[in-house]
């Protein structure tokens, strides 16, 4: 409960850079691992992690010798992911910035970019600001993959999402429905 309250006082106070009222579900959780081959990725990086939902989902897929870390914007939510996840290093800082923190971290290239941010409630400039930094680090063939909830999907800027990917990336695929997250939401699994 303290983790949805954490969420929802984040979203009242930033509703772009959160873009939910509550967490992620474990459920939703699950479809976002499924997006990745866990027996070849060996450096992993999650956007957003929020109360750390995923975090802990993609810790326990890890294979040994792979390096991972988490970029979380909101201070009260890095702080509350590195509680749940001690073991995994949570910079709070800005996606735009993935590159820096890979030198930090001794990453050369990513094989596997792990989201939670809200895209469509981003504009534009600040979509594409993110994407140019991911695809510095994101390796050829390295796979990318996010949720997206289904009210959104026809909106405007959900359907300008759609488009950003389908044009970034060479394959573009959606989960089955998360019926058990609120709102029910689907993950992108895109590969370059």
């Amino acid at each position: 409960m303290s983790d949805a309250l954490t969420f929802l006082r984040t979203f009242v106070s930033q509703p772009v850079k959160v873009g939910a009222i509550a967490p992620s579900s474990r459920y939703l959780a699950e479809q976002m691992v499924l997006s990745v081959d866990w027996s070849s990725a060996r450096s992993i990086v999650e956007y957003g992690p929020g109360t750390g939902v995923f975090t802990q989902r993609i810790s326990e897929c890890l294979q040994p010798g792979s390096k991972f870390f988490a970029i979380e914007q909101s201070a009260e939510l890095a702080k509350r992911t590195r509680n749940r996840c001690p073991d995994v290093h949570v910079h709070c800082d800005s996606v735009a910035n993935v590159e820096s923190l890979c030198r930090q971290e001794g990453i050369e290239q990513v094989d596997a970019i792990l989201c939670g941010l809200p895209w469509a409630a981003f504009p534009e400039s600040l979509q594409h600001e993110c994407f140019d930094a991911m695809l510095r680090v994101l390796k050829p063939g390295g796979q990318f993959a996010t949720f997206a909830y289904w009210q959104g999907v026809f909106l405007p800027a959900g359907q300008r999402f759609s488009k950003l990917l389908r044009s970034t990336f060479s394959e573009v695929k959606r989960s089955p429905t998360v019926w058990r997250n609120l709102p029910p939401a689907f993950v992108y699994r895109c590969r370059l």
